[in-house]
């Protein structure tokens, strides 16, 4: 018996490294819910897709919301910033209060997945014609939050704490001049009457490989700021232009000249920045130089003194080479209408690392870089501890690295993404509420 018992011993001691070594378990109760649920949440992110709506237009996706919450018994409260929903799921225990964030809106941009169930939408954005695209993946995000409050609710009464459930229009920015998204729906009082201790959220993201989990503590996604500039001119016709002021010049050369921004005047080995123009628009006819021209970017920042550095060379550049070619420059930096940068609570992301890897395993969760994208579930995130993660979209076979990106009108959403975010929502939501987590 002692020779036995000093065998078992030893073979305790080898094996203990291993154990601390291996990934943490993945709770039952989210491995039948993802199973039982798998095939609805795959038919809700289909039927989204397939019918796409702008931000603050997210009427038919509202709808589809609340009832579907309706019908699991919630009372889900609606046309929260137009077309917000908003629903507390109750548990039957006593215990802490959680936020769980999915955005509903879409993109003006014409598919061309060649998906079967592909958006054939179109709408009118800054009042041209226009596809409509579920290019961010905002679809998945909606049916994965509404798989996790199925399963939540079907488990509510052994459930220790709250959950809101807030399903957000907008996020990709309410047409100017309309307010929208998380800054509208706190400014309605999101947080007033039930002020979560944590809010959760998660992006599909091309550049993580489908079955992969990104996550880090600290700052995760840049402050982002919509900018525009009118080069001012003087018409005439286009074989004589020496009898006016060529407007698409100057802004040819602004353009360029706004490149050094970043490249030149701002120390990227500190933080990286970018200063980006989206669009260009002026003129009408080939041989008719017109009176103005006008253009709309982004600006993408981590520090604030670096921010505010970026726009005072913004105004210069657009001034200066104006001037330059006798035009003149109007620069609007709408810096109330941007989002800050997102950081995630480095002390709750630690805590709720190893749910994510119980889902896909320690190998599947890694740090990603410095992201440039911006999200306005960075408010939320200056109001509550967040944890905000990207969960994989790109297939097996296709590089991460040249896959479409989000936002392409080729962005291709490997399904296994929709999987992998209902387990790691509800394990996190679950480990949070028992406390179990870290």
């Amino acid at each position: 018996m002692a020779r036995k018992t000093v065998l078992l011993s030893a073979l305790l001691c080898a094996l203990s490294p291993l154990a601390s070594a291996a990934d943490p378990a993945q709770r039952p109760e989210v491995a039948a819910a993802a199973a039982r649920l798998q095939a609805r949440v795959v038919d809700w992110r289909r039927d989204f897709h397939q019918h796409p709506e702008l931000s603050n237009r997210e009427q038919r996706t509202s709808d589809k919301v609340a009832a579907h919450l309706r019908a699991l018994g919630l009372a889900p409260r609606t046309g929260v910033a137009r077309h917000g929903v908003v629903a507390i799921i109750k548990g039957g225990r006593p215990g802490p209060k959680i936020a769980l964030r999915a955005d509903m809106d879409a993109l003006p941009v014409t598919e061309q997945t060649g998906l079967p169930f592909a958006s054939r939408a179109t709408s009118t954005y800054r009042g041209e014609t226009v596809g409509v695209m579920h290019a961010c993946g905002h679809d998945a995000h909606t049916a994965m939050l509404l798989g996790v409050a199925d399963a939540l609710v079907a488990m509510r009464e052994r459930l220790p704490g709250e959950v809101m459930l807030i399903f957000q229009p907008a996020e990709e920015g309410a047409p100017p001049p309309e307010e929208g998204g998380a800054a509208l729906m706190l400014k309605e009082g999101l947080f007033r009457d039930f002020k979560p201790e944590a809010v959760f959220g998660l992006h599909v993201f091309s550049s993580v490989q489908a079955g992969q989990i990104a996550v880090r503590g600290g700052p995760l996604m840049a402050a982002s700021d919509r900018f525009g500039i009118t080069v001012s001119g003087r018409q005439t016709h286009g074989s004589a232009p020496w009898n006016g002021i060529d407007p698409i010049v100057a802004a040819a050369d602004l353009i360029g000249t706004a490149q050094t921004i970043v490249s030149r005047r701002t120390n990227i080995a500190k933080l990286p920045a970018v200063v980006t123009f989206g669009a260009i628009k002026g003129g009408i006819r080939y041989n008719i130089i017109p009176d103005s021209v006008e253009m709309v970017g982004t600006i993408r920042t981590f520090d604030p003194a670096m921010r505010m550095q970026i726009f005072a060379d913004l105004r210069n550049v657009a001034a200066h080479s104006a001037a330059a070619h006798g035009a003149r420059a109007s620069t609007e930096i709408y810096e109330d209408d941007g989002n800050p940068a997102t950081v995630n609570d480095p002390a709750l992301t630690a805590r709720m690392l190893p749910s994510l890897q119980a889902v896909v395993g320690k190998a599947n969760v890694y740090e990603p870089p410095l992201q440039m994208g911006s999200e306005d579930f960075s408010l939320y995130a200056q109001q509550v501890p967040s944890m905000f993660f990207f969960v994989g979209a790109t297939g097996a076979g296709i590089d991460p690295a040249t896959a479409p990106s989000n936002h392409s009108p080729q962005f291709l959403l490997d399904e296994q993404a929709l999987d992998v975010g209902l387990r790691a929502l509800l394990q996190v939501s679950l480990d949070y509420l028992d406390g179990n987590a870290g």
